[in-house]
């Protein structure tokens, strides 16, 4: 971090962001055509527009290569294995199927990684102006205003509000969940990057998601461990959330650390 000014550069992406969002982004809330790509998610051309767009203008902020959504999985794979000497890695949009139907629920999320682990991070959403910032050990922010530490307005997991995508995770967890929860309530919007950062800013508790590339989390997941939140990975729970080279894994998460305790036995025994 000593070869750049953090504050100068996250000051920069905010820029860039709002700048692509008005041109590309908000003309074309719930007015654009989509397909589908393999893995039967939509995809549009303003994904493309935007991924472009950020492939020019990362580089001349801080000169490394970018690791997007919208590129050949070949291409991905090489430029994650430059991590440890400075990447960028962005989702044009998360939360697309949102931005087709006119969701207001969508984000542009950008992370920049340094010695394996996401340094930087920012996650705008472009209809609501709500932006999140965060420098590896110098806070998280929501706007101008620093987020609080992780002190958790519910004590208790059965107290929780918690996001939760039940399509992706493993069968059995899937069952427990829906008809033994052990929260007190259960959401899920469809934009991962969001919903991370909503467990950093106090809306949900805690977390689950059954696959994430690392584009969905990079920045939201910096973002949560700079208000003293906590996550993991499963089926083996002890592992480095940030080590191994996959690019997608499924994650559990939550902003204060005696429930993260709590969620995570629970969801341990639940796999079984």
């Amino acid at each position: 971090m000593s070869t750049f000014s953090a504050t100068a550069v996250l000051g920069q992406l905010a820029d860039l962001a709002r700048e692509i969002s008005e041109k590309e982004i908000i003309p074309n809330f719930n007015r654009v055509a989509h397909v589908r790509k393999r893995d039967g998610s939509p995809v549009t051309l303003v994904d493309a527009a935007v991924q472009s767009a950020l492939e020019v203008s990362l580089p001349k902020i801080l000169n490394a290569p970018v690791l997007g959504e919208e590129m050949a999985t070949e291409t991905q794979s090489q430029i994650w294995g430059l991590r440890d000497s400075g990447i960028w890695c962005v989702d044009p949009i998360d939360g697309t199927t949102n931005f087709i139907n006119g969701i207001p629920y969508f984000a542009v999320s950008i992370a920049y990684f340094l010695a394996g682990k996401p340094v930087l991070g920012l996650i705008l959403n472009p209809i609501s102006g709500e932006i999140f910032t965060a420098e590896a050990g110098g806070g998280a922010r929501l706007g101008d205003q620093r987020l609080p530490g992780n002190a958790s307005r519910h004590a208790k997991l059965k107290e929780c509000v918690a996001s939760v995508d039940l399509k992706r995770l493993p069968e059995a967890l899937r069952t427990r969940l829906v008809t033994a929860p052990p929260y007190a309530s259960q959401r899920n919007f469809g934009a991962a990057s969001l919903e991370w950062c909503h467990v950093a800013s106090g809306l949900f508790d805690v977390y689950v998601h059954g696959n994430q590339k690392v584009w969905d989390y990079a920045a939201g997941a910096l973002i949560l461990s700079e208000v003293g939140g906590l996550m993991s990975s499963f089926p083996n729970m002890k592992d480095s959330f940030w080590g191994g080279d996959a690019l997608s894994r499924p994650v559990i998460a939550a902003r204060d650390p005696t429930v993260f305790k709590e969620w995570s036995n629970w969801l341990f025994t639940s796999l079984d």
